[in-house]
């Protein structure tokens, strides 16, 4: 379903990426309009399947979460079997924050996000002893240089 967003719809999408747990009122005044309006658009967008669900954001580090992997798989399964489980295994895995299926040599990239070394190893036995995997590659992320997840709009 394609919706029609406008420049008022950008400026109240851009103020619920920055801030989802602002007021209406504090919306409605950093974007020049009232309470209802911007609630009426909110609402609009939510239906049309824009804005999703709401969440807040953690500090992986705060936490423990010390280790940021990008697990580059490749897979000499193409069948629609294996991909089920796969990606089964993936959803089932709180350690994966990201899955993508990739065009080129690499079949998919994941990013995992795990205390230490050990914690990541734990991981990649109890994935490879649940799918078949041709060759894993896994990269340690030394920093992180940008992160957000904020949509240019």
């Amino acid at each position: 379903m394609s919706v029609r967003i406008d420049e008022m719809d950008r400026k109240i999408l851009a103020e619920l990426q920055e801030d989802a747990g602002q007021s209406l009122d504090e919306i409605a005044r950093k974007v020049g309009s009232s309470k209802t309006p911007v609630w009426n658009r909110i609402r609009k967008l939510r239906e049309a399947g824009v804005i999703g669900r709401q969440t807040m954001i953690l500090d992986a580090e705060a936490l423990g979460l010390e280790a940021c992997f990008f697990v580059l798989i490749r897979t000499s399964e193409h069948e629609a079997d294996w991909q089920r489980r796969f990606l089964a295994t993936l959803r089932a895995r709180p350690e994966v924050l990201e899955a993508h299926r990739l065009a080129g040599d690499i079949d998919y990239i994941l990013k995992v996000r795990v205390r230490n070394a050990r914690a990541y190893d734990q991981f990649y036995q109890a994935l490879i002893s649940e799918v078949k995997i041709h060759n894993v590659t896994a990269l340690l992320s030394m920093e992180e240089i940008k992160s957000t997840t904020l949509l240019p709009l």
